[in-house]
């Protein structure tokens, strides 16, 4: 019988590589986007907004596919997770999910942090936590009760598992991974320029995963028992100082930068966008490993070294 999987996403740095990286394994590889970026690659293509339920779910529906694997990489709230548990669950029976770690609640994280915890919304926070925050944890609680249904009444459906990524990189993304240098387009320049500005110096940790690596995790955990219905830290081989980050990347580029320190005090009430940087972002992997599923290996200079020729053959830098 012929594989198929769909991947909801298909245009981004994650979706995309997870659907160039799925032709390995399926024989069919549908993707389903708005619409509005190029994509390459001999997928089935299928055209929704999901914010549209309604045509999201005549889409999903009128395509008439049984899909062996759904990879939702675009599943941001609670109305999405409630998509895919009734919608979806009409045309598979396998779900992987991408939340993030910004659901742990920042000023009661560990190092190193495991899948329990204490998150966004479980105690009164000192700022206004951001909604991207906010709406992933309501969406993982979407299916927390989901998962708890099923074993109250002993019924098999979906098999769900659910990933929390940190600061995910290679190509296809851009660089910096704290404030104030986060995704910016122009951060190579600033860099050349020889200047740094980070909160603290870059003193939290980070647990950075590459692209490829998470793309290879989603996939090798379909078939993998022990990941169903359950939620799991996820990130690479290392765990460095934010400053590190930088330090390499700049190694890297043949520049010299200095890092200047923009103070802690009453950063994050200045600016509660960056409430779940300000802290250290370092997992536990035990529970991916007892799941049997292959640990990320990619390190972070490699990583970078492949973001950093991406940018040259594209002529972005």
């Amino acid at each position: 019988m012929m594989k198929r999987a769909l991947i909801l996403g298909g245009s981004g740095g994650l979706s995309g590589m997870l659907a160039k990286m799925a032709e390995a394994c399926y024989e069919e590889v549908w993707i389903l986007t708005r619409g509005r970026r190029k994509t390459e690659g001999a997928y089935h293509r299928l055209t929704a907004d999901r914010n549209d339920e309604a045509a999201f779910e005549r889409c999903i529906l009128d395509a008439g596919v049984h899909w062996d694997v759904v990879f939702d990489c675009i599943c941001m709230n609670e109305a999405h997770a409630r998509q895919d548990i009734g919608i979806l669950g009409q045309r598979t029976q396998r779900l992987v999910v991408i939340s993030t770690d910004s659901v742990y609640a920042s000023e009661y994280k560990k190092v190193l942090q495991t899948e329990e915890g204490i998150f966004v919304g479980d105690r009164p926070a000192r700022i206004e936590i951001p909604s991207y925050a906010m709406d992933k944890r309501r969406m993982e609680k979407v299916f927390e009760s989901y998962f708890a249904q099923q074993r109250t009444d002993g019924q098999r459906g979906m098999q769900i598992t659910i990933f929390r990524p940190g600061h995910i990189f290679g190509p296809g993304f851009l660089s910096g991974c704290f404030p104030m240098q986060s995704r910016q387009a122009d951060l190579p320049e600033t860099m050349k320029k020889g200047k740094l500005s980070l909160v603290g110096g870059g003193c939290y940790l980070i647990h950075p995963i590459y692209v490829e690596d998470l793309a290879g995790v989603m996939l090798d955990c379909v078939e993998k028992e022990r990941t169903f219905q359950e939620i799991f830290c996820v990130g690479g081989p290392e765990i460095i100082e934010n400053r590190t980050y930088y330090e390499i990347l700049a190694r890297i580029m043949g520049v010299e930068t200095e890092i200047e320190e923009i103070p802690l005090t009453g950063f994050v009430e200045s600016h509660p966008e960056y409430y779940g940087h300000l802290c250290h972002r370092a997992y536990d992997l035990t529970k991916l490993a007892r799941a049997g599923v292959t640990l990320p290996s990619t390190t972070v200079e490699e990583g970078l070294r492949a973001q950093y020729r991406y940018w040259r053959q594209r002529e972005m830098i």
